[in-house]
């Protein structure tokens, strides 16, 4: 009896042991959303308007040995929508388009990644809007990593992906002769501020 309570306890420790070797190679980012913008596009007539939402928070998990293992947690905040025209970025967020009033936010928790090389890959999520999640897979790069002029350490990606509004029940390029079209192009340019070594939770 006593000999298999060693070994129980010599296998719980090697399991915590094991489980603090897994963790240890991910870093924890908070999304900086002074230095983070959601850049996007649309066609408008004849032409394409660009704006960015330029609120983004959450979490990075990234592991710089595996990327696999990294993850990605975001929220961009619908009402820091910025088009460089103050009258069409209060339209935008009016019912009969983002409905911002009602839906704040967009989201987007990964679940899967899947690495190219060191640097690149996709990574795969539920992404929400206007109360709609669908899964995604986008690419995605990590620009690198370096200490800012505070003291502190950061860390760049950058990603790109589109989407289309009626997908997530936004239908004003379903009306006719609808000035504003269907397919939104987006590029994500995220940076984050690395956080202690007690922050790395899953």
């Amino acid at each position: 009896m006593k000999k298999n309570i060693t070994l129980l306890a010599l296998a719980i420790s090697s399991s915590l042991t094991f489980n603090q070797l897994a963790l240890a190679d991910q870093e924890a980012y908070r999304i900086d959303n002074t230095h983070s913008f959601a850049n996007w596009s649309i066609r408008h007539v004849a032409s394409k308007t660009s704006g960015t939402f330029s609120d983004i928070t959450g979490k990075i998990l990234i592991d710089r040995t595996d990327l696999t293992k990294s993850i990605i947690d975001a929220k961009i905040n619908l009402l820091s929508v910025n088009s460089s025209n103050a009258k069409r970025d209060e339209n935008i967020q009016k019912e009969e388009y983002l409905d911002s009033a009602k839906f704040s936010e967009m989201t987007f928790v990964s679940s899967k990644i899947v690495a190219k090389n060191k640097t690149e890959g996709t990574v795969t999520g539920t992404f929400s809007l206007h109360g709609v999640a669908k899964q995604m897979t986008f690419p995605f790069k990590v620009l690198g990593f370096g200490q800012d002029p505070w003291g502190g350490n950061r860390m760049g990606l950058e990603a790109h992906t589109g989407i289309k509004a009626s997908d997530f029940g936004l239908v004003w390029a379903t009306k006719p002769n609808a000035p504003v079209g269907d397919d939104i192009e987006i590029t994500l340019l995220i940076e984050g501020v690395k956080l202690p070594a007690e922050k790395v939770i899953k």
